[in-house]
């Protein structure tokens, strides 16, 4: 392809990319393949002759499409959002043209210069006190195992990375049942391992982390002659968006010097909104924290803000300097890679620009307002149905039900069986989850371009499939 055909074939895929997302309430949300369907349609062995892009955009929509699961659905309510606002789009699309590898502020000044502005204009807008600093990360994996790695070393007065852990105290790090699973994932690859993943139980409405119970563990783990490391605590959780006391987990990290990080992945892009940030109240009282402006805030994926309270920590548990990674003749310079775990890095910045400018951040306080609201009366519409009760209250905009007519007798399977025939129907897309060992529906509100119309055919769709079920 030559470059004038490329200018073609980018005007022509924008057409196809527009008329895509104003379409897509025609498609069903969840992929409907087959395992292999996919796989089976594309050639075994790669081609020795080139192809026309003709044809192979007609292959991509009539093999890839099908198989597609439709993130940007506006009745999307499985999950988290993942969305991607139309400036955030054109803004990735000059970044790929563009290709830089913006690992070091010689590699591309602007992006590193940018970042640092976009990081602190998010600080603003989600109300952090200005001893904070931000990093984009791909994800809030990412930027917890960077976290993890952080509170490894502060507990080993910084020689973990030089001796291993072999002959090391035995570290503890502290956490609810509640947090995501990329928390456990951190905990084993920075070689602290999952018998070291203390389970504090939870309590209260918002099922937050219980602090005597969490200073019980930390004194007995002491007189153990196990080292406390840290703490980790969640704000919206993924299951039914369990939140904790922050402010109280704060104070017992306190009394034992021990780092906090806070997982905020998906609530934390609510807290542009003032009125919503209760939810998170001693936030600044945190080492550090992680929200995903790629989940609710409308930023393509993958961009995740990762904020700490003293970054020289961060960089001297994750820096390298060979020489050939040094810019000569310049003091005072950032260079994000020695803030993250791959040394390469994307233009991740650019998105964030242009999606704050175009909307503003009133704009954006306004969609998360209407998506609380929608999924609060929704939530209301459904427990005043006979065969349905709330399972757990609205945490923002996601909340938890069950189908339990009377007379069922596994309602375990009979809501998987739910959440399987909606889906399999395609208008909306849903998932489960567990709560107290009992099986439930999530619901949650978050795409970008969800109306309320969207919101109110989710509760004639999942109340028109179960009262249609077979329930003895």
């Amino acid at each position: 392809m030559n470059w004038t055909d490329f200018a073609g074939w980018g005007r022509r895929v924008a057409d196809w990319a527009a008329d895509y997302h104003q379409t897509l309430r025609q498609r069903p949300v969840r992929a409907q393949v087959k395992p292999g369907e996919i796989l089976n349609a594309l050639p075994e062995a790669p081609p020795e002759l080139a192809e026309e892009m003709e044809k192979i955009f007609a292959d991509f929509e009539k093999i890839v499409l099908p198989g597609m699961t439709h993130w940007q659905h506006p009745r999307f309510f499985a999950y988290f959002p993942a969305n991607a606002s139309p400036p955030s789009m054109l803004a990735e699309y000059l970044v790929t043209a563009m290709a830089a590898q913006c690992m070091l502020w010689q590699t591309s000044p602007a992006a590193t210069e940018m970042e640092t502005r976009m990081m602190d204009w998010l600080r603003q807008a989600v109300g952090l006190p200005g001893s904070f600093t931000g990093v984009i990360q791909d994800s809030a994996s990412t930027a917890t195992l960077a976290a993890v790695l952080t509170m490894r070393e502060r507990a080993l007065s910084w020689d973990g990375n030089k001796a291993g852990l072999s002959g090391q105290p035995r570290l503890r790090v502290y956490s609810s049942n509640e947090v995501h699973t990329s928390i456990d994932r951190a905990i084993w690859i920075s070689g602290i391992g999952q018998d070291n993943l203390v389970r504090i139980p939870v309590n209260g409405p918002r099922r937050s982390m219980d602090p005597d119970a969490l200073r019980a563990a930390i004194e007995a783990d002491l007189a153990a002659g196990f080292r406390p490391a840290g703490i980790i605590a969640c704000t919206g959780g993924t299951g039914v968006g369990a939140s904790d006391d922050v402010g109280a987990v704060v104070t017992v990290a306190k009394d034992f010097g021990l780092y906090v990080h806070l997982d905020a992945a998906w609530a934390g892009a609510a807290m542009i909104v003032p009125e919503y940030r209760e939810l998170w109240e001693g936030v600044d009282g945190v080492d550090s924290m992680v929200f995903n402006p790629h989940k609710w805030l409308g930023a393509q994926f993958d961009c995740s803000a990762h904020f700490v309270r003293d970054p020289e920590d961060l960089v001297r548990t994750l820096a390298i300097r060979p020489e050939y990674l040094k810019t000569h003749g310049h003091d005072g310079i950032v260079n994000y890679s020695e803030w993250s775990v791959p040394l390469g890095r994307r233009f991740r910045a650019l998105k964030l620009w242009f999606l704050m400018r175009s909307y503003g951040l009133e704009g954006l306080r306004g969609r998360l307002r209407n998506h609380v609201d929608w999924s609060a009366a929704l939530a209301e519409r459904l427990r005043a149905e006979p065969d349905f009760e709330i399972t757990s209250e609205p945490v923002l905009s996601l909340f938890s039900f069950r189908f339990s007519p009377e007379g069922a007798r596994d309602l375990d399977t009979l809501n998987q069986r739910l959440v399987d025939t909606i889906n399999d129907d395609g208008r909306i897309y849903l998932t489960q989850t567990l709560l107290d060992g009992a099986k439930v529906v999530r619901f949650q509100v978050g795409q970008f371009d969800c109306t309320q119309e969207d919101v109110a055919f989710a509760f004639d769709v999942i109340t028109e499939i179960a009262r249609n079920m077979e329930t003895a």
